[in-house]
């Protein structure tokens, strides 16, 4: 028999979990830059950063599910959802929902990712309370009606198409196969023309009915917004819908796992008729979470985040072999990758990836000087303030935060962090990556000979 001490205890603890929490996680000066987050009953969490000198604000609802969450028979599920919550709701219309952001002169879009999805408005800060409203009405009330579903699979098929006449953007989707394989990870988030056409609308809808329940949003305000106020609404615009219900719910939680990447060596070439070849060379790089995360930042801007760095130097300065060349990292919860992108004549491959391969080979032997990592602290420091000037940027940064990380870091503390990066730090990370055996992914008219030859190149 359970005592009555007993259920008043439990009662207060049911009764203490059903109040939302708010907390300030960042303390700016005088209110500026001041980030809060609110956790409701249900699991749903709102953050906001509050910039009262602008007169812009920008709101966005963050999903925790990507491409990565798809089965291969659901390839291109999240992102084909994500292009049918503009498609109408109980509510609005899709001309409805268009004209109502067009009509106060704000922008409003989506973009669909492999770890998470975000739909988002940015208006001015008079009208924020209708973007809150036609965002949250899309998130809790799409029909995706059958109709819609055939007719945006016409559209999503041309965006397929699209991307495929692209080999500089469809060299990165083959980069991720060579990597991570037939995985979610692996699959182009697109998905392919065979699973976009067999995809019904009943699965999803079943997709949409189990990854965008509260416990899996984040909400984010960015600009000249009061976080009471972006609380009230958004709690009256999920309510409205019947989206929170009487449960109470805890968050989930930042991804987490051990992902194990392709062995390496591993050469994709894919034909095309196209006038330049475009290859990327790379191997496995860091998760999102591993600390030495800042130094493998400080590494790649020294590599080839600029002008003056080591690829665009030798490879486009000095030598004239390609208009494009760069390094860049892809991070994810439990991986990531480390890769260097050039498009170049295709009678002129070899020689950029043996200039590539000896770049990477001597920054892993014998490191960075002081004077390229000095450098790259300062243009990533300023990048990282530049690319923050914007409530677009902002909301970004903090959408993220919350569902990757579960915590938030000021502007002034990720410079710290950049500035605190050590040359020693550089160099052990270079020897670690830059020291693995690469995989090599390349789109173009490559003849017979010259396939063969690619092996060299990660031998």
């Amino acid at each position: 028999m359970t005592s009555r001490s007993t259920k008043a205890t439990a009662r207060t603890s049911s009764e203490a979990r059903a109040v939302a929490r708010t907390q300030t996680l960042i303390k700016g000066e005088n209110g500026i830059g001041t980030v809060r987050r609110t956790t409701l009953p249900s699991g749903l969490r709102i953050v906001t950063e509050t910039l009262p000198s602008v007169r812009s604000a920008t709101f966005g609802i963050w999903a925790h599910v990507g491409s990565r969450d798809e089965t291969p028979t659901l390839n291109g599920a999240t992102h084909y959802l994500e292009h049918l919550l503009f498609k109408g709701t109980h509510k609005r219309s899709a001309l409805d929902i268009s004209a109502a952001i067009d009509a106060v002169g704000g922008e409003m879009n989506a973009f669909t990712a492999k770890e998470y999805t975000c739909y988002y408005a940015r208006v001015l800060d008079t009208d924020l309370p209708l973007a809150i409203d036609v965002v949250c009405d899309m998130l809790t009330g799409s029909l995706i009606e059958e109709a819609d579903v055939d007719a945006e699979r016409g559209v999503i098929l041309e965006e397929i198409a699209m991307t495929e006449d692209d080999p500089g953007d469809c060299v990165h989707d083959l980069f991720a196969h060579t990597m991570l394989g037939d995985t979610p990870l692996g699959r182009p988030v697109l998905g392919t023309v065979d699973t976009i056409n067999a995809l019904s609308r009943g699965q999803i809808s079943r997709f949409y009915k189990k990854h965008y329940d509260p416990t899996h949003l984040v909400v984010a305000a960015a600009g000249n917004v009061d976080h009471n106020k972006v609380v009230r609404q958004v709690r009256a615009a999920f309510d409205k819908a019947g989206a929170l219900g009487d449960a109470t719910a805890l968050p989930v939680g930042p991804r987490t796992g051990s992902k194990s990447l392709r062995a390496a060596g591993r050469v994709d070439v894919l034909g095309r008729k196209t006038e330049q070849a475009h290859v990327i060379l790379g191997m496995p790089g860091l998760a999102r979470t591993d600390d030495r995360r800042w130094a493998m930042g400080v590494l790649n801007t020294a590599l080839g985040g600029g002008m003056s760095s080591r690829l665009f130097q030798e490879v486009r300065e000095k030598r004239g072999l390609a208009y494009s060349v760069y390094s860049y990292t892809s991070a994810f919860a439990d991986c990531g990758l480390f890769g260097v992108y050039a498009g170049c004549r295709p009678n002129q491959v070899h020689d950029v990836l043996q200039i590539c391969r000896d770049e990477l080979d001597l920054a892993a032997r014998e490191g960075l000087s002081d004077d390229e990592i000095t450098r790259a602290i300062g243009q990533l420091s300023g990048s990282t303030v530049l690319g923050l000037e914007d409530t677009g940027a902002l909301m970004n940064r903090i959408g993220k935060s919350e569902l990757c990380w579960g915590e938030q870091m000021s502007v002034s503390d990720m410079l710290e962090r950049i500035a605190a990066v050590t040359p020693d730090e550089v160099r052990e990370v270079a020897r670690e990556i830059l020291g693995q055996r690469p995989s090599l992914s390349v789109i173009g008219p490559l003849k017979d000979k010259q396939t063969a030859r690619l092996h060299e190149a990660v031998a």
